[in-house]
Order: C-alpha cells, then sequence, then structure tokens
C-alpha cells in the first residue's frame, strides 16, 4: 500500500486531536441544547406556507423535537429501535428525526422515489417500529402495513387539518407528548442523556446500482467529528443561510442540512420539490449552495440558452465576451499563471455589467461555497461557472465516510481533481490504485451484515471504497473510476465506462450515456438526449419538436451525435473508441429504473431493461 497524504503526519495528528477533543463525550442531542440554550431566540427553520415564509427558533425547534420524542416513548419506543421517515424536506423531517434520537431510537430517513418493495425492504431489514410518513407517500406504505410485524404505528404528516381515518396524526403525536411531559411520568432530559457518542445517529441505505441498498451506520461521533472537519475546511459563518432541497435520505444532504448546520447553528430554508429549486433561490439567496452534477449540468443549459435568446445584439456579444474572458482567467489560474493586470481590469467591469446579474438571476449572487457531489462534474461545466463567478468546488465521499473524505479548498481549487482529504482525514492508495480512506468520519460498518463489513473495512481502520484513484504530490485526489465498474473488453482491454461517458456529456444535447461492451468485441454507447436543450436545438435547426422522439430518430441528431463520438474516440486509444450507439426516445430520471435517487447509472438495471437494443449494437 502507497500511502499519500494533504498534510505532513504531525499536522495530521494535531487535527485528528483537536477534532477529537471538539465532539467528545458529544451527540446531536448535546449540540441541539447548545443551540436552544446559546442561540435561543434566533430563527433555525424556515417553510412556506400559503406562499409566506414561517420559521422557528432555535428554542421552538427543540420544543417540538422534544414533544415528538416524548410521544414516541408514550408508543413504547426505546433505545434499540428504529423509527422510519418518509417525508420531503420539510421542518418536520428534522424534527422527528432529532425526536427519534431523544428517545434513543435510531432515525432512518426513506428516499421519497422508494417503491413498495424498497419500503419493504428497509422498513424490515432495520426493524421500524414506528414509521413518520408524509400523506401523498402512504398508499406506498401499505404493504409494510400489511407484512411487517415490527411496523406498529404510522404517524401521519398532513399539510393542513386532520381528517378522519388517517390514524395517529403529527399533532395527535405531538399532544400525547405534552400531555406526557406535563404529567411527569418521566424524567425526559435525563433519559436522552444516556445517548452515547458511538449509538447510531441514522441508518443510510445507500441507493446502490445493483441489488438491495446496505445499511450504513452513521453514528453521533461520525457526524458531528465530520461536521467539525468540514468547519476547518471552509468558511462557514455562524447562522449561515442554507438551501435544503436534495434528498434527505442522502449522507450529503443531511451531512450540510442536518448535521453542518446544527453545528454551525445555521439558518436552514426548505424547498420541499427539487424542481422549483430555482425558484427558491432567488428568495432564499443561501450562502452554501450543493447540487448534483446533473443539476448543475441542467443550469449551464438554461443560462446559455438565456442568454442566446437575448434580442438584442450587442447585449449578446457582451455576455458572450464576459464568458470569454472569465474562461481565460480561470485557465491561467489553474495553470498558476498571474492574470495580466488588463485581463483583470476587463473581468471587473464585464463582471459588473454581465456576470453578477447572471448570479443575481439565478439567486446565487451571496452563494460562498457552491458545492457539487455525488457524482464526478465535467471540467467543462467547471470551468464555465468558475467563469461566471460561481467557483464551484467538488469533493469525493462516501455514504460509509459521512459523506466527505476529500474536498478541494476553496481558496487553491483544482478543476478535474476532488481535492485533499478533509482535515483529520487520511487517504492512501492500495497496490491495485484503490483509494484507501482513515478518519474519525469512517462508519463502524454496516447494519447486519459483518461479512460485508469485514470486507470493506480493514483492522487498521482503512476503508476500502472501491474507486480507483490518483493522488499527486500535493495529496490532491482524482478519481479514474470505480473498480468494479470498469470494463473488460473481448479483447482484454480495462476500460473506465464513466470516463468515456463523461465526455459525451458535453455534447449539449445529451443527458446521460451508458457505455457498454464487457466481454464484447468493441465498445458501444446508449444515448439520452435532454429534453429542453433537444427543443431549443430543434427551434434553432428549424425543426418541428413534440417530443424527444420526435428528434431521437432524426439524421441530423445522429449526425451530430456521431460528431461528437468521433471527437471522443480521437482522445483515446483504439481499444477505448466507441464504435456504436443508440439514442433512446425518453428521458431518464430518478423515478424511472435506470438512475439511482442521485442520477447516478443504475448499470445492471439498464443492461436488463435494454438487452435487445444492447443486443441490436452488436448484431
Amino acid at each position: 500500500m502507497t500511502a499519500a497524504r494533504a498534510a505532513s503526519p504531525p499536522d495530521l495528528e494535531r487535527e485528528r486531536a483537536g477534532l477529537d477533543a471538539a465532539v467528545a463525550g458529544k451527540t446531536l442531542c448535546d449540540i441541539l441544547l447548545r443551540n436552544a440554550t446559546t442561540y435561543g431566540s434566533e430563527p433555525a427553520l424556515f417553510w412556506r406556507h400559503s406562499g409566506n415564509w414561517r420559521s422557528l427558533t432555535w428554542q421552538a425547534y427543540r420544543q417540538e423535537v422534544v414533544q415528538v420524542g416524548m410521544g414516541l416513548k408514550t408508543l413504547g419506543v426505546t433505545s434499540g429501535d428504529s423509527v422510519a421517515i418518509m417525508a420531503r424536506n420539510r421542518p418536520e423531517h428534522l424534527i422527528a428525526d432529532l425526536g427519534a434520537l431523544h428517545a434513543r431510537a435510531t432515525p432512518v430517513s426513506f428516499y421519497n422515489t422508494s417503491s413498495s418493495d424498497q419500503i419493504c425492504f428497509i422498513a424490515s431489514h432495520c426493524d421500524a417500529r414506528v414509521a413518520f410518513v408524509e400523506e401523498r407517500f402512504l398508499d406506498r406504505w401499505q404493504q409494510a402495513l400489511s407484512s411487517l410485524n415490527s411496523l406498529e404505528h404510522v404517524i401521519v404528516i398532513r399539510e393542513g387539518g386532520d381528517a378522519p381515518g388517517t390514524g395517529m396524526t403529527w399533532k395527535d403525536l405531538k399532544k400525547n407528548g405534552r400531555e406526557s411531559l406535563e404529567s411527569g411520568r418521566d424524567d425526559f432530559e435525563s433519559e436522552w442523556k444516556k445517548l452515547n457518542p458511538e449509538d447510531p445517529a441514522t441508518i443510510i441505505y445507500t441507493s446502490g446500482t445493483t441489488g438491495h441498498p446496505k445499511g450504513v451506520i452513521v453514528t453521533n461521533h461520525n457526524a458531528l467529528w465530520t461536521a467539525a472537519s468540514t468547519d476547518q475546511w471552509g468558511t462557514w459563518p455562524s447562522g449561515f443561510k442554507y438551501l435544503s432541497y436534495l434528498p434527505l435520505a442522502h449522507s450529503l444532504e443531511r451531512l450540510a442540512a442536518h448535521y453542518v448546520c446544527m453545528w454551525k447553528a445555521a439558518r436552514v430554508y426548505f424547498c420541499p420539490e427539487i424542481t422549483e429549486v430555482f425558484d427558491f433561490t432567488p428568495e432564499v439567496r443561501p450562502y452554501a449552495f450543493v447540487a448534483v452534477p446533473r443539476l448543475w449540468e441542467k443550469l449551464e443549459t438554461a443560462i446559455t440558452a438565456a442568454l442566446s435568446e437575448e434580442p438584442n445584439a450587442r447585449k449578446r456579444a457582451i455576455a458572450a465576451r464576459a464568458i470569454h474572458t472569465g474562461r481565460e482567467a480561470v485557465r491561467l489560474t489553474q495553470d498558476n499563471m498571474p492574470l495580466p493586470a488588463l485581463l483583470r481590469l476587463r473581468l471587473r467591469l464585464l463582471d459588473r455589467l454581465v456576470l453578477k446579474k447572471i448570479r443575481a438571476k439565478i439567486g446565487l449572487d451571496d452563494c460562498g461555497l457552491p458545492l457539487s457531489g455525488a457524482a464526478p462534474l465535467s471540467p467543462e461545466v467547471l470551468e464555465f461557472f468558475f467563469a461566471i463567478g460561481l467557483p464551484i468546488t467538488e469533493g469525493y465521499g462516501m455514504t460509509e465516510s459521512t459523506a466527505p473524505a476529500t474536498i478541494n479548498p476553496p481558496a487553491r481549487p483544482r478543476i478535474g481533481t476532488v481535492g485533499p482529504p478533509l482535515p483529520g482525514v487520511e487517504v492512501a492508495l492500495g497496490e491495485d490504485g484503490e483509494l484507501l480512506i482513515r478518519g474519525g468520519n469512517i462508519s463502524p460498518g454496516y447494519h447486519k451484515d459483518e461479512e460485508l463489513t469485514r470486507a470493506s473495512f480493514d483492522a487498521d481502520g482503512w476503508l476500502h471504497s472501491g474507486d480507483i484513484a490518483r493522488i499527486d504530490d500535493d495529496g490532491y485526489v482524482t478519481i479514474v473510476d470505480r473498480k468494479k465498474e470498469l470494463i473488460i473488453t473481448a479483447g482484454g482491454k480495462n476500460v473506465s465506462p464513466a470516463h468515456l461517458e463523461n465526455m459525451l456529456k458535453r455534447h449539449p444535447l445529451v443527458s446521460q450515456a451508458c457505455v457498454v461492451g464487457d466481454r464484447k468485441p468493441y465498445l458501444a454507447a446508449l444515448i439520452i438526449l435532454d429534453p429542453e436543450a433537444s427543443a431549443l436545438w430543434a427551434k434553432e435547426q428549424g425543426l418541428r419538436y413534440a417530443d424527444l422522439k420526435s428528434i431521437a430518430e432524426t439524421d441530423d441528431v445522429r449526425h451530430s451525435i456521431q460528431q461528437t463520438l468521433d471527437d471522443v474516440n480521437r482522445r483515446v486509444s483504439n481499444a477505448e473508441g466507441i464504435k456504436q450507439f443508440a439514442i433512446l426516445a425518453h428521458e431518464w430520471t430518478a423515478d424511472g429504473d435506470e438512475l439511482t435517487p442521485t442520477l447516478k447509472l443504475k448499470r445492471r438495471a439498464i443492461h436488463e431493461k435494454y438487452a435487445r437494443e444492447i443486443k441490436s449494437l452488436y448484431a
């Protein structure tokens, strides 16, 4: 094993010692009490109701948590139990989570896209005793209710008043909790203090690309240690504004919206629908904004389309000049070259005239920390956002590392890398190039799976990531590919599909690409078009656009994709060249069979669903 670190060993030890001391003996319940005591009258949670923003202070937030926690105890919930949560991004989600912890139970959040079968599997696997379910998802829980003996109660979260026949509601549970607290039958405050730092803060079920999901245990120590490490990495001012819209069942959003925001007593604004996020950003103007690559890609497409449709030719030219100048500055900076004085002056002028207005239009003009995670973001997209004054910070991590393990420093980012390790985190490369990670952010293992735990976490404390990486002399990590997703062609060539897919997705029409060819004589690709970009392209080409199918089968589109494929093939070896492709006439979304909730490819599912199309590529 060849080790490579961003910090020298003495620095690493000092970092770890400081982080360990900062979180020693603490749980998330302690941090909530601290915030309610120190920042009690300051706002903590914001949500929109009937067009207006409402909020809870830290003190009121904790009061809600205590009522829910006590309400759970009246249902018999106790240490060792699990509590399921299936709700959109809204205050009740985090309140239920912390209420479960105060009852010394383990909260488990479910993706809102989960099917009935997935709900049954996870609820059974974690032995959920109680479930908080937003009313719109109740129908998908009927199978679990009828088949799982462990599931005793479902608490319904409703938008308005409680309707008859819905069973126990959120209001009912809180009422039971208040009455029990007032009766003095239970010393609630002393009971939650029995929670230990090594007790689970949650079990996160990874969406996975094949088979059933794995339940990753994240302890209170993991959650707080990672939040404290992230705090040392970046500039997170106390009380900063954060917009929560990504699934809270995902480790990245859970860390950002829940653990880091609690650690920094931040203000969390909830957006319940991911499709509405850019309706919310101009109102919230968040300081920190986290997005998955596909969202950044769609935002770049939308900005570019809006600028191209500017009717004033002079304004169009100035906008193009501004982005070109921004790109010029980014490339020089990335090459560690100084910016000429004239370029700096031109950039300041064009920023005031154009780029600042673009950032304001999308509501990210006050964004000090734009972040991307969950999957790789192409260098071209990163360069575009750097050019308009939004230097996206890209990092790398896993659910097993409580989300982040490495992240680019805002002051010295390197496009194409995922940065050096977080403070206190150690990285190394195995003999086959696999990235290994060690630190206080590393999970103790998988729920009910000792065999997989032993396979993924070794005796020396290293997490075996399953990703192939490079580490440069300064400790910056570059992810090459998934260890288990390498394609081995019939000629014995090992090929990275992710690398080729990212190059294909540089075409403005391509939303997703899946490269196939394992044990085949050559590589081929399934291509998915972006509906918005396709409609705009059709308009520019003077073609009629009704839906994706109306242009997917045209020679014009196929010729355009072929040009990009030819360009990709010129950049790679002959064995890595893509010889055939098929354009599918529908979109892939997280609600379908092809993508995980964080928009990663489910390769096995794709290969099975499109077996006929793939077979035709080798006819």
